[in-house]
């Protein structure tokens, strides 16, 4: 089984997937399993800041960088492939990228610890002839276990380097793009393995030959696509030549007795069989049960995971919200702790900034504008101390593993609604932001799923949401039930996207639920680097949008609050309290019927930060000393007070929660359905699901709160 199709040496100059780039410079992809540690490799040799989750789907599209150590060197990291026969979007990103736009080395990154499953992709990307290096990634989780692989032999088996590499820590990797750079500038192809019985390897030749010459990399690879039945390479055999590649195929077929998929697939697991039992030496302790084994039990319980997953997430919210962390009274919780002294130091920046602007002279109103600027940014910053606590413990859960659980323990519920619990994977990244968990819809395999999804995801509570509650949360339920309200909030929107997921597979799509198959990663101790990464990178795209999006929303709104068709004015006969009290009639069945609750809900469809932005402009004018205390959690700002009691001021946090998302996000949504058709049915479901559960929450809510 050591024959090949021949070995040859391409210039570095033919290899394509560098247009546009100068002479000289290299194109290195890195292709791997789902969760194989791609990511993580990737922000270790470019110095970028992708997020890392310990769960498949987290790159759904192709993210470019530079080698940190050569300038020359770019690097690419493709979403995760299980196979170059793609069933799923991400997958064809993948595939059309390494056949099609032929970079000039692929980095295949194969988990050690399951070598069997990740050779698959291996061993199709040698098919390709593209030239490759082998990164043998969680070489500590094999020496944990007490294996051995032996990589020079493996690497002579394969024909192609194979090098042993701990992405996490960075151990090898300098060793690792040594030689994906050398194999990348020399262009030389590896040897694709003789893995076919004859009569199999005869009948794909024939189709190559059919297609153009067997000597030829790509004619090769598009008659073994071809042997298994692949749809898309299939669509694009010219028609005069479709009756006889089909007859070809029909005797790939008989060669493989019968079925063409079958026959190649199993010849390939055979070899990377051999190549296991011959380069891997098992320590005897195969069927010891794992920490991940043990841990599963517990957390994947039929009965327990669920309140598991919800006391979990309580915790979250007490560590990001509670005014009595650990039961501990007058004991704030670390977010709020870190909130209380951004707000104060964001204060002191405010009031010398002002006083700086009157030392210059300005005129009222540049006055008024800046401090109407400053009093709506500053209501935004305030909550950025919540949202990285937040974050930060979510990307501990993601990293650790656990999330990948949840979806699992989630599909027993899903089933029941029409859905697979691959659903909740972008429902969880919705809980970040909107924008790449509607992305990441992609990754379903049906259609009838991504529509369904793309629906729903918007009612994850995104950062953007946070500050919405924790405002109504500060002023007016300041008295020890903080966390439990904003938890509410977030329960809610998972309970309405179940319930609507059930509807609309009812009502809207009726077909069976699709199949979920997903690899639970081993529970892993996060590093302190990629959480980190993971926070800041939300805490750096609140502060921008704050610094641009809400930063232009405040001058907007502070116009439109200042004047109208006449000049200047008082703020109740302005432009923006007239846009106000001509909607507001919409929302008054809601418990909010006011003008500058209307206003609010309107610019948060700009971005949703800005409706605290807005607060903090048309509820202002009040003394300083009430404004700490709001800050404290310890009084009401007297307009919104007059303006919401708690029973509106939930049923208006429930209404931003589940309404239209904001622009960018229904962008988003325009891309992945295709079609404004969809988009706009996507946006009026919304709606109308926001305006009757909100209605609900008010009329039930009057009667208790």
């Amino acid at each position: 089984m050591s024959r090949t199709y021949g070995e040859k040496k391409a210039s570095p100059e033919g290899q394509g997937g560098r247009e546009g780039k100068p002479e000289g410079d290299v194109v290195i992809a890195l292709a791997g399993n789902p969760n194989c540690g791609k990511t993580t490799l990737f922000n270790e040799i470019t110095g970028s800041k992708q997020h890392v989750g310990n769960w498949p789907g987290v790159t759904v599209e192709k993210k470019e960088g530079i080698y940190r150590k050569d300038k020359r060197v770019h690097i690419l990291d493709l979403p995760g492939t299980y196979s170059l026969s793609p069933y799923s979007a991400e997958e064809v990103v993948a595939r059309d990228y390494i056949v099609r736009e032929k970079p000039n080395a692929v980095i295949n990154l194969v988990d050690a610890a399951s070598m069997e499953r990740n050779l698959y992709l291996t061993v199709q990307l040698l098919e390709t002839g593209i030239p490759m290096v082998v990164a043998m990634n969680m070489m500590d989780e094999v020496e944990l276990r007490g294996d051995k692989i032996d990589c020079a032999g493996l690497s002579g088996a394969l024909g192609v380097p194979v090098i042993p590499v701990e992405a996490r820590t960075g151990k090898g990797l300098d060793g690792l793009m040594e030689a994906a750079v050398r194999v990348a500038r020399e262009g030389r192809k590896p040897a694709r393995p003789d893995i076919f019985n004859k009569e199999l390897a005869d009948a794909i030749r024939a189709v190559a030959d059919e297609l153009g010459d067997r000597s030829s990399d790509e004619d090769i690879w598009r008659a073994i696509k071809l042997a298994e039945h692949d749809e898309i390479i299939a669509g694009e055999v010219p028609a005069y030549k479709k009756e006889a590649v089909e007859t070809l195929v029909k005797a790939a077929d008989q060669a493989s007795g019968g079925d063409g998929e079958a026959g190649i697939a199993d010849s390939r697991y055979r070899y990377i069989g051999k190549l296991v039992r011959q380069w891997v030496t098992k320590s005897g302790e195969e069927h010891k049960e794992t920490r991940s084994h043990k841990l599963d039990k517990i957390l994947t319980n039929r009965i327990l995971a669920l309140p598991i997953f919800a006391g979990i997430m309580y915790l979250l919210f007490a560590c990001t919200f509670s005014e009595n962390f650990l039961l501990i009274p007058d004991l704030p919780s670390p977010g709020v702790y870190l909130a209380g002294s951004v707000e104060e130091a964001w204060g002191l920046a405010a009031e010398a900034v002002v006083a700086a602007v009157e030392g210059l002279g300005a005129s009222p109103w540049a006055v008024g504008l800046v401090t109407s600027c400053l009093d709506g940014i500053g209501a935004v910053f305030g909550f950025l101390p919540l949202v990285l606590v937040l974050f930060l413990l979510l990307s501990f859960l993601e990293d650790s593993g656990y999330m990948a659980r949840v979806a699992f323990v989630m599909d027993r519920i899903f089933r029941h609604f029409g859905l697979s619990g691959r659903s909740f994977i972008p429902m969880l990244m919705g809980f970040g932001c909107s924008v790449p968990a509607l992305m990441a819809s992609r990754t379903l395999e049906s259609e009838k799923d991504r529509k369904i999804t793309m629906m729903i995801t918007p009612f994850m509570s995104c950062g953007a949401k946070l500050p919405i509650y924790a405002m109504f949360a500060a002023t007016l339920f300041g008295d020890g039930n903080q966390t439990v309200i904003v938890f509410s909030v977030y329960m809610l929107g998972i309970a309405v996207a179940i319930v609507s997921a059930l509807l609309l597979n009812r009502f809207v799509f009726r077909s069976e639920a699709s199949g979920f198959i997903m690899e639970l990663p081993q529970y892993r101790i996060p590093t302190a680097k990629s959480v980190a990464i993971h926070g800041w990178e939300k805490v750096k795209g609140f502060a921008v949008k704050a610094g641009t999006v809400i930063f232009g929303s405040t001058v907007l709104i502070w116009f439109l609050s200042g004047f109208n068709f006449g000049g200047m004015c008082q703020m109740e006969e302005s432009l923006l309290a007239s846009i106000g009290n001509g909607i507001k009639w919409i929302f008054a069945p809601l418990g909010f019927g006011d003008w500058r609750a209307s206003v609010g809900v309107v610019t948060g469809w700009i971005a949703k930060e800005n409706i605290v932005a807005t607060f903090g402009q048309v509820f202002g004018n009040v003394s300083e000393e009430t404004v700490e205390a709001v800050m404290a959690g310890k009084a009401a700002l007297p307009a919104i007070g007059q303006v919401f009691t708690r029973a509106s001021a939930y049923s208006y946090m429930v209404f931003n929660l589940l309404c239209m998302p904001c622009f960018a996000a229904v962008g988003a949504m325009r891309r992945e359905y295709g079609s404004w058709k969809w988009t706009l049915r996507a946006i009026g479901f919304q709606m109308a699901t926001a305006y009757v559960v909100a209605l609900v929450v008010y009329v039930g809510g009057s009667m208790v709160l």
